[in-house]
């Protein structure tokens, strides 16, 4: 796991180092930034297709999607786990182009910083996840991300804006909880079609909410972040329901509170 992170981290600081010097310093149009970046993407999933057609399972994985009543929380931590996703990527970055005019090689430079502090404590943060629990791991996680959306929705200088941006990524790192506890009360053999099923679950905050929370940033920017801040108000509710120790006879504190 460490070893992928650190080549997934230094795949991720060599492409944004190379948007960066591309504009900024050979002002490369955005036609020519594209078919480049989407060729080596292209090639680069060409060569893993060949190189590695097949990856052995040590459960037989489910072939269809399975829903299964005690994931409900997993589920709903996902949803909103998409919905905050959404309003990083695309409000948090509208927030930077539209209000404080940051170009193309200020955002790489941006995402820069995130993925060199990836590479450096990403693994630490894993390590630190499994020894204190996912529950207080997303209870730091919503509680930060509570006033990091209620600071975008007042801030008034660009370099605050960009220390927001950078500490809102420090908080993807801790989403892994997220995994790992459905790793803990889940049924092996589940993973595979349960991945499946967050998936679509991303993709409906991804669908919806960019177009909702779109047309009220016509109206007021700062609304869609007190939104976001709603939306981490009721992830930390849902992160209070994760037990101290989860596993599939107790996957959450109401499962408990039954049993």
């Amino acid at each position: 796991m460490g070893k992928a992170l650190a080549v997934k981290g230094g795949a991720a600081i060599l492409a944004y180092a190379s948007l960066w010097v591309l504009y900024r310093w050979l002002e490369l149009d955005y036609l020519w930034l594209y078919l480049g970046f989407g060729g080596v993407s292209v090639l680069a999933v060409v060569y893993l297709m060949l190189r590695y057609p097949l990856f052995p399972t040590h459960h037989e994985q489910h072939k269809h999607l399975v829903l299964r009543r005690r994931y409900w929380l997993y589920y709903l931590l996902t949803f909103f786990s998409g919905a905050r996703r959404q309003i990083f990527v695309v409000f948090a970055g509208f927030l930077m182009v539209e209000k404080f005019g940051y170009d193309v090689a200020d955002i790489a430079a941006l995402y820069l910083i995130n993925q060199s502090f990836n590479l450096l404590f990403a693994a630490k943060i894993g390590a630190w996840i499994g020894r204190v629990g996912e529950r207080k791991a997303l209870i730091l996680e919503y509680s930060g991300l509570i006033l990091v959306f209620a600071g975008y929705a007042v801030v008034e200088h660009p370099w605050a804006a960009a220390g927001l941006y950078v500490v809102d990524h420090f908080f993807f790192a801790l989403a892994i909880a997220i995994k790992s506890y459905l790793q803990k009360i889940a049924d092996p053999q589940d993973m595979a079609s349960t991945a499946g099923v967050s998936f679509t679950i991303n993709h409906i905050a991804a669908v919806v909410l960019p177009v909702v929370l779109g047309v009220l940033w016509l109206y007021s920017p700062s609304w869609v972040f007190a939104i976001g801040s709603m939306l981490a108000a009721l992830s930390l509710l849902c992160s209070l329901l994760v037990p101290r120790r989860p596993c599939a006879e107790q996957p959450t504190l109401l499962a408990i509170a039954r049993s």
